[in-house]
């Protein structure tokens, strides 16, 4: 289970500067341990939330649920979209984005602003495809394009 066939990569990464606003699209942020993204409205919070992250291949599965013919990353309110690797190996276990050092926290579930951002049955639609929360154990520069790679097997 801890082998995965090649690390991921960073597609997106987005920040949303207050509640109901909407995501600003960036090619880099930057992580604070223990407190979240830099100008991202959870940053200073609990850091179990720290970050969110959502699996690029979920995409297009939510969007035909959704009745759509594609979701824009921004719609789903998550920080980064990662590709070519399975977010939900990352379960309990630490891993390197880019400069930073994260572990999990706890899935992501979907809110009921999904509705209104996919419309009727959106929330559901997004069910078991939210990702994951993760706190920012060392903080760094996530960039496009950085790898995710997981390291060790510290449970969460």
């Amino acid at each position: 289970m801890a082998t995965l066939p090649r690390p991921g990569r960073v597609e997106w990464i987005g920040l949303r500067t207050a509640r109901g606003q909407a995501m600003r699209e960036v090619e880099q942020a930057l992580a604070e341990a223990g407190k979240g993204l830099a100008g991202d409205r959870y940053q200073g919070g609990s850091g179990k939330r720290g970050i969110t992250l959502i699996q690029a291949e979920h995409l297009p599965a939510i969007a035909a649920l959704a009745g759509l013919e594609s979701v824009a990353p921004a719609l789903l309110r998550r920080n980064v979209v990662v590709s070519g690797l399975p977010l939900v190996a990352l379960k309990g276990r630490r891993f390197r984005l880019g400069e930073t050092l994260l572990e999990t926290t706890e899935s992501c579930d979907p809110c009921s602003r999904m509705e209104a951002a996919l419309g009727p049955g959106g929330y559901n639609a997004m069910r078991g495809h939210g990702g994951w929360c993760a706190r920012i154990v060392e903080g760094g520069r996530i960039r496009l394009g950085d790898a995710l790679v997981p390291v060790g097997d510290a449970a969460v």
